[in-house]
């Protein structure tokens, strides 16, 4: 009668909990049927490629003007030229890092183009702020953001530009016809920072005028004492 009693209230606690599996097993059955009906169907490989076929015949339908990316058509006819540069490419630049979003952007462009070895006429403005107020002049504009890039004189643009242009593969088109360095050339005078130290007063930018006795400003350098290396931006 004793063991009767106990018996009872542990059959009933072991009910509740094989309920209480129970009722928790069919839970997860129900979020796992939302989960899988929520999953996306694959394609069979088969649709995939008819798809891709039918793309390209609408492109090619389009006619060969299609290909040719008019969007960067505004190469050649672009209404901002930097005279005197029509056998180069110019990058406007800035080799701080004070704006991280900026100098990432410039060394970018300048990996793009090294890539290809295509020599380019870096004007960095923070070496040299005669590169600012020409760019500003050329632009037209007080403010204006780095890079800027110009081909055989006509204004491209900037970084945006160029990663658009190298993904497509339009860069490597523009860029024949442009003479292309050794791999791995590094200029001597310089190391390819395109400036050195001002050979006629060392960086100081002042020399002493021994006719009047006095110390004068330095009027072969900039700011900075540097002037443009002589060997590979000559």
């Amino acid at each position: 009668m004793h063991s009767t009693s106990i018996a009872k209230p542990y059959l009933q606690s072991t009910s509740r909990l094989y309920n209480s599996f129970e009722s928790m097993k069919g839970k997860v059955k129900k979020l796992r049927s939302l989960f899988e009906s929520s999953k996306p169907q694959i394609p069979n490989p088969n649709e995939l490629q008819i798809q891709a076929t039918h793309k390209l015949q609408s492109v090619k339908s389009m006619g060969p003007e299609y290909n040719r990316f008019p969007s960067f058509g505004f190469i050649s006819n672009s209404k901002i030229r930097l005279p005197g540069t029509e056998d180069r490419i110019v990058v406007y630049l800035t080799s701080l890092r004070g704006i991280r979003r900026t100098y990432e952007d410039c060394y970018a462009v300048r990996m793009i183009f090294r890539g290809f070895r295509v020599w380019i006429d870096e004007r960095d403005i923070s070496m040299d702020s005669a590169y600012k107020k020409e760019l500003q002049s050329v632009l037209g504009e007080k403010i204006v953001s780095l890079p800027q890039v110009f081909m055989r004189g006509n204004h491209v643009g900037g970084a945006e530009v160029i990663k658009q242009m190298f993904e497509t593969g339009e860069l490597a088109r523009v860029l024949d016809g442009f003479p292309r360095r050794q791999p791995g050339f590094v200029c001597e005078g310089c190391g390819d920072v395109r400036f050195v130290p001002c050979g006629n007063c060392s960086g100081s930018r002042k020399l002493f005028d021994e006719d009047e006795g006095v110390i004068k400003r330095c009027l072969e350098c900039n700011e900075n004492g540097l002037i443009r290396c002589p060997d590979c931006c000559s």
